[in-house]
């Protein structure tokens, strides 16, 4: 009787928990993330943490919304209809000094992508001195001043930029900004081997593609939020490994991007280590430091972006990233 009992208690507690765990699973954390451009390459590793199940494996069920031209994601975000938002060191930077209570808590870009394009003939980024660049109007208050202040350009050779590589291709003169990533692939289709100047590489400092949240949301939470940055890391370090899964969701969202420009823009995220090098070579992917924003805040103090006596540190924090660790 002793050993029936023991069988039947076993069995009991078997089935009780067979029955309990259905009923008993955490549900999924909501957390929505709104991008800073159209679904291309650039965000891949958080569509691949959607797509091959990682943001659901950290508890989380992450919604990316697109960006675009008029879409404001720090209103948006700063507005409750957002939980994070992909941002920019000196666009937060200056939402911080206007009272907005925003935090980066964690970059995904090491280098800022950014670079000017020119006719194979200039083979030096000072050459361009004297000559027309097409920069848009948000450039004039990142990486202009530090072009002007670095090389000697002057505002008499801007040009708007309005995100078309055709009046590049008639101005055999001209340059133009755009993405190390993107827009080289626009201009070789059209028959010409540009020189192409990443800015990173030559000194420009800010990190890009930051994940920004509100100070409110950080606070309420917190252990969401750093879950989203390891599922985040994990996605990208999937992504550049087989970036199948993340390019079927890319273009889902977006169905106007070509299958040979997303295969550009992974194979340059390589190249250059814009998520893998930098802090991210021996921190992990998503690494930030206080030294990196150091540079960035030298800059925008030189460049008259901020005042002397602003303190860099009011714009992100190391607390969530230190313990990600998710190594390229």
């Amino acid at each position: 009787m002793t050993l029936f009992r023991f069988l039947r208690a076993l069995s009991a507690v078997v089935c009780g928990i067979a029955f309990a765990t259905p009923g008993t699973a955490q549900p999924l954390t909501k957390l929505v993330f709104t991008t800073n451009w159209y679904a291309e390459a650039e965000h891949g590793g958080f569509y691949q943490a959607v797509a091959e199940g990682i943001y659901r494996k950290h508890g989380l069920d992450v919604e990316i919304r697109m960006g675009g031209p008029q879409v404001n994601g720090l209103q948006i975000l700063v507005a409750r209809q957002a939980d994070l938002f992909m941002g920019y060191d000196i666009q937060t930077v200056q939402a911080v000094t206007q009272g907005l209570p925003v935090v980066t808590v964690a970059a995904t870009f090491q280098k800022d992508p950014a670079a000017i394009i020119a006719h194979p003939d200039v083979k030096a980024l000072g050459d361009l001195k004297g000559r027309p660049i097409f920069i848009s109007p948000a450039s004039h208050t990142t990486f202009w001043p530090w072009l002007k202040a670095r090389y000697g350009f002057t505002d008499a050779q801007l040009r708007p930029y309005s995100f078309s590589v055709q009046p590049f291709l008639v101005d055999k003169r001209a340059a133009q900004q755009g993405y190390i990533t993107s827009e080289p692939y626009s201009v070789a289709k059209a028959g010409i081997d540009p020189s192409v100047f990443l800015l990173a590489d030559l000194g420009y400092p800010p990190y890009a593609e930051t994940i920004v949240v509100t100070r409110g949301t950080l606070a309420a939470r917190k252990n969401a939020i750093q879950r989203f940055i390891r599922a985040s890391a994990e996605g990208w370090k999937s992504y550049l490994a087989n970036p199948a899964p993340g390019d079927a969701l890319i273009k889902r969202d977006n169905p106007r991007i070509e299958d040979g420009l997303i295969a550009f823009g992974v194979a340059r995220i390589k190249e250059y280590g814009i998520v893998t090098g930098g802090d991210a070579a021996t921190l992990g992917i998503m690494a930030m430091t206080d030294q990196r924003w150091a540079r960035t805040a030298e800059f925008m103090r030189s460049a008259g972006l901020v005042k002397p006596d602003f303190d860099i540190q009011n714009a992100y924090t190391l607390d969530l990233v230190r313990s990600v660790a998710v190594l390229p």
